[in-house]
């Protein structure tokens, strides 16, 4: 029985997969290749296909054997879900009920969906909790809060078992240096930072400097995306156990501001960072910073690189050896 990864060409899905592959897991990657890459995932079966094509859902899992989906195929930039919402209600709502029906056919039921810390909006407390109230400032955030809505519908009519995963910002890289973050265009901030270092960029821009925090930046909750791979597995495993629907936030607990890390990067690799103070971007929280004591307690899960230093560390040295990403 097989391991289905839609998205796993991407970022995220990428580590997962080969967090599986060195497991020997069987898997099989599901990907357009709009944002992921071959090269990520290479050695592995990839199928090229988009969510929305239902049919081509169907014949991967009977081919493959399929008896459980990682879901990570979304589109996921903040700004552009703002700007094009219809976009985004299609390729991750409809994509996302097209794969459940695919599932649904096949008599599939166990998923583990990548949602995000933009379902809650402008937290009423830090850190955030599951339990927390859910006010997505941004389409993207809307996005997923119906995906996981949806997925709930789907378990008590269908009986489909699902854990929810929200997460807060993905970083770093494999701690081999052998894959890592390559978005086109890039608009994480630790990524952005590195092109700085490479000379792509002349300057990294602060978005908002009046924010209700210490130094008026943005604060977020930086995980590696290792630590989030290794969530995904246990989530699934638990399930494969019998475990009910479950969500959990996925963090570190700590905080650190746009300036923070700005200045951590700095301190890492010893290079200093040209900064332009702008205006604040519409759809982003002051703080995000996530409680992760449910997952800790009920699946074990404990980050190995919880620290800005190791995170950007990771980063540095898959972007200094990789100045062009997978096209390197």
């Amino acid at each position: 029985m097989a391991i289905l990864i839609t998205g796993g060409a991407g970022y995220i899905g990428s580590h997962t997969a080969w967090e599986l592959k060195d497991q020997g897991r069987d898997i099989v990657i599901y990907d357009n290749l709009s944002r992921g890459h071959r090269q990520a995932v290479k050695d592995m079966p990839l199928v090229v296909g988009d969510l929305m094509d239902t049919e081509l859902l169907e014949k991967t899992i009977e081919e493959y054997n399929v008896d459980s989906v990682i879901h990570f195929a979304a589109e996921s930039q903040v700004g552009e879900s703002m700007a094009d919402p219809q976009k985004y209600y299609i390729n991750n709502v409809s994509g996302t009920l097209s794969l459940l029906k695919a599932m649904k056919e096949k008599n599939v039921n166990k998923i583990v969906f990548s949602s995000t810390a933009a379902t809650y909006g402008e937290p009423e407390r830090i850190p955030i909790d599951e339990d927390s109230a859910k006010n997505p400032t941004s389409v993207y955030g809307r996005t997923k809060l119906m995906m996981e809505q949806i997925l709930t519908d789907y378990d008590m009519a269908y009986g489909l078992k699902f854990v929810a995963l929200r997460y807060f910002n993905a970083a770093g890289a494999h701690i081999s240096g052998k894959i890592g973050e390559d978005h086109a265009p890039e608009t994480h901030l630790i990524p952005i930072i590195m092109q700085v270092l490479l000379g792509q960029r002349d300057e990294i821009s602060i978005f908002g400097t009046d924010y209700p925090t210490p130094d008026g930046t943005c604060i977020r909750d930086y995980i590696h995306v290792t630590d989030l791979a290794q969530a995904h597995i246990l989530a699934l495993d638990a399930l494969y156990d019998g475990m009910e629907s479950k969500i959990y936030n996925l963090g570190n607990g700590n905080g650190f501001s746009v300036k923070e890390v700005i200045d951590t990067v700095e301190k890492v690799t010893g290079k200093k960072i040209q900064r332009v103070e702008k205006g604040r971007r519409p759809g982003d929280p002051a703080v995000l910073i996530a409680s992760s004591d449910k997952i800790i307690k009920e699946l074990s899960w404990k980050p190995r690189y919880n620290t800005l230093e190791q995170i950007i560390e990771t980063a540095w040295n898959w972007h200094k050896n990789h100045p062009n990403g997978f096209d390197n």
